[in-house]
């Protein structure tokens, strides 16, 4: 096992090195790049994520952008037509675009590994503070909602796999397929509706993670505050995600009772529930729990974005989609370089907790 370990953590490298390289180079061909943002705001023709965000750059820049001019330079960027060309190499210093493309990869990949991730190019804050400062907010919506999520849906798929075909299998169904095909933000926006003051009820509050006075009440209380806040906001994204979840393990389970050791072991005398979670539970739910690394690494990153837009909290989704929108590489980049690392290694914990589930299974055996 360890040497199948070090095999996947060498193999890790060259596959982090090729998905940086692939997303530095379209990002690079894509238009709209930070010095047109800057030359966006400072005309006042950016867009409205750009213009709420803006910082140092644009402003910093603005009282020394002259009024007349042109030249090469401003010819490379849209929107730079008048402007002179050594206002235009000053903005490239500034972001470091006089450097030809391969140096400014390996530069970046050279501080990557020593886990320095820069400057944002419109914070004015380093890369690291702003993803800590958003992680609170994305950890408690991704592990909740993981965490109920297997809560419901394991249980909810051994009952429907044991009861298959029955009335509580077709109604419960239902409310699965019903869940499933709501979207988590519709949900969401129904909730607010019903429950956060938009028509019927004001039981939940509306935006962030805590009360203005957390840090005033006593432990308990905070405790509550916190639930009291994520209430809603995880309920919206536990309806869209339980239902695949409920699904697979309902297949899963049916596949293992139909399979001939469950036969033979009924026909040996032994109860229902010695068959059901004594032999049928562990190969049944390899796939299952096997899963969950990988599940709350996609709910961690990249599933709560609009529920972090309706109930403003401020995550990493909303920081990830702001990057994109401001161009703002250096978020960009290093966020996409830490995700990935982490989802690879998610991807090593998940084979070891098949090898954790059932200990039958060998990765020595086999060649990778």
């Amino acid at each position: 096992m360890l040497a199948y370990i070090v095999r996947r953590l060498l193999l890790i490298i060259p596959t982090l090195l090729g998905i940086m390289v692939i997303n530095f180079l379209i990002v690079q061909a894509a238009p709209g790049g930070p010095i047109e943002q800057v030359i966006a705001q400072l005309e006042g023709t950016a867009v409205d994520a750009t213009a709420r965000i803006g910082g140092s750059s644009g402003g910093d820049l603005q009282s020394q952008a002259p009024s007349a001019g042109g030249g090469d330079a401003a010819s490379r960027y849209r929107g730079a037509q008048g402007l002179p060309p050594e206002f235009i190499e000053q903005l490239e210093r500034e972001f470091g675009f006089d450097k030809p493309l391969h140096e400014r990869f390996l530069l970046m990949i050279g501080n990557y590994l020593a886990f320095d991730f820069g400057t944002s190019y419109f914070r004015d804050t380093r890369v690291i503070d702003l993803v800590i400062d958003k992680l609170p907010v994305s950890i408690s919506l991704g592990l909740w909602t993981t965490l109920i999520t297997y809560l419901v849906s394991i249980p909810l798929g051994i009952r429907k796999a044991v009861r298959d075909g029955s009335r509580f299998d077709v109604w419960s169904s239902a409310v699965v397929i019903v869940g499933y095909a709501i979207p988590s933000f519709l949900f969401a926006v129904l909730l607010i509706v019903m429950f956060a003051g938009g028509r019927y009820f004001d039981l939940f509050p509306l935006r962030g993670l805590f009360s203005d006075n957390w840090a005033d009440l006593p432990w308990w209380r905070q405790v509550l505050d916190y639930f009291w806040h994520l209430a809603l906001p995880v309920a919206a994204m536990v309806v869209g995600g339980f239902a695949g979840l409920t699904m697979l393990t309902k297949n899963s389970f049916i596949e293992e009772i139909n399979k001939q050791y469950v036969t033979t072991a009924r026909a040996k005398g032994l109860g229902e529930g010695r068959v059901l979670y004594g032999h049928v539970f562990r190969n049944a739910m390899l796939i299952v729990v096997a899963g969950f690394p990988g599940a709350f690494v996609g709910i961690l990153f990249t599933g709560a974005l609009l529920i972090e837009v309706i109930f403003s909290l401020d995550g990493l989704g909303l920081l990830g989609f702001e990057a994109a929108i401001n161009r703002d590489y250096p978020v960009m980049f290093g966020t996409l370089y830490f995700f990935t690392l982490l989802g690879l290694i998610m991807n090593l914990v998940g084979d070891l907790t098949y090898v954790a589930v059932d200990p039958r299974i060998d990765f020595e055996a086999r060649r990778t």
